[in-house]
């Protein structure tokens, strides 16, 4: 039987809650950062059973991602670090997602935009464990941010690269290892354990024309095959790709920011559509616009939907998805076992 262990302000299940003693944000990858965590642990049993016949989990728990280690068993550990930030562990594996860990997101004109996290203000580079693969989904700066990929890359210059080939131009000057994914190409990172995690790329957004490349998603499949991670940050994805793929987990943004007349970042029903095409059994979702931000272009972006607003529209399309919510710096861990 599946146990689903969970923050009580994200996951509800009518069970006795117990105080936590607080723990420093990230120490299952044992770092050293400035912010802790105090929370509350409710636990329930789920039962759900995965497309291959096994039994899924997931545990949002400090304390057993600390105690955990690789096994048998496949694991996605995921760490939301604000804005379209994560830091994923499968396989003994650190790859780390469109990281902004060096000063603000404002897209070299800070007088329009100039954005600032809210949970992780003083986590830095130092912070991060050893890394085995930058992955970047598209080529403007709240992904491809050059204030962190330059000081990254001159630490690192060497790490495997997996990006959109719209940032080759970006990318090229400070790495060596990139490897350029269109979408429905694949490319293998080598574990630890000599095993291997498959990422495909996926078409996501098109930021320009009409007949520009679009922008990456990306499937993540872990190495003995048992769980696979989508992930797409604009919850923009072509339906006619998407619904030949599967999907355990789910990272998507379900609440919309928009401009007038103009959708930056799509969610609710399109978040449940793209869940439901991908016969997803987990979805995690993301507040990529829950940033301190100003600016007039900051003045002008308003937000659509909620979190709860998306589990009620889920429910009613695909009942026994479980909603897991990511509190900043802390390990959300999903198995099948």
């Amino acid at each position: 039987m599946a146990t689903l262990q969970c923050n009580c302000n994200s996951l509800v299940f009518n069970k006795p809650c117990y105080p936590r003693r607080r723990r420093p944000l990230l120490q299952p990858f044992s770092l050293s950062t400035r912010l802790v965590s105090s929370t509350s642990i409710c636990t329930s049993s789920n039962t759900s059973t995965s497309r291959w016949g096994s039994v899924v989990s997931a545990v949002v728990s400090e304390e057993n991602a600390v105690g955990s280690t690789f096994s048998a068993a496949d694991v996605f550990k995921l760490t939301y670090l604000e804005g379209n930030s994560w830091l994923w562990s499968v396989g003994g594996t650190n790859i780390l997602v469109d990281p902004i860990l060096v000063g603000n997101l404002d897209f070299g004109i800070p007088w329009l935009y100039d954005a600032a996290k809210k949970v992780l203000k003083q986590f830095q580079l130092s912070d991060l464990p050893e890394i085995s693969c930058l992955l970047i989904t598209q080529s403007l700066d709240d992904h491809c941010h050059l204030k962190t990929l330059k000081p990254f890359s001159q630490k690192f210059p060497n790490i495997r690269v997996i990006a959109t080939p719209n940032a080759k131009g970006l990318l090229d000057p400070l790495f060596r290892n990139v490897t350029y994914l269109e979408p429905g190409q694949s490319s293998d990172i080598e574990t630890n354990y000599g095993s291997k995690v498959n990422i495909k790329a996926t078409a996501g957004p098109i930021l320009g024309p009409p007949w520009q490349r679009p922008e990456n998603g990306y499937l993540v499949t872990s190495p003995q095959g048992q769980l696979s991670l989508y992930y797409e940050p604009h919850c923009v994805y072509n339906q006619s790709y998407i619904e030949k793929e599967k999907a355990d987990i789910v990272i998507t943004p379900v609440i919309k920011q928009l401009l007038p007349n103009f959708t930056l970042v799509s969610g609710q029903e399109d978040a449940v559509k793209l869940a439901k095409l991908l016969q997803a059994k987990f979805i995690v979702p993301m507040k990529n616009g829950d940033l301190d931000s100003k600016g007039l272009l900051a003045s002008l972006v308003s937000g659509e939907g909620t979190v709860e607003s998306f589990k009620e529209l889920l429910s009613k399309e695909l009942p026994d998805a479980k909603v897991v919510e990511p509190t900043p710096g802390v390990p959300v861990e999903i198995s099948a076992n």
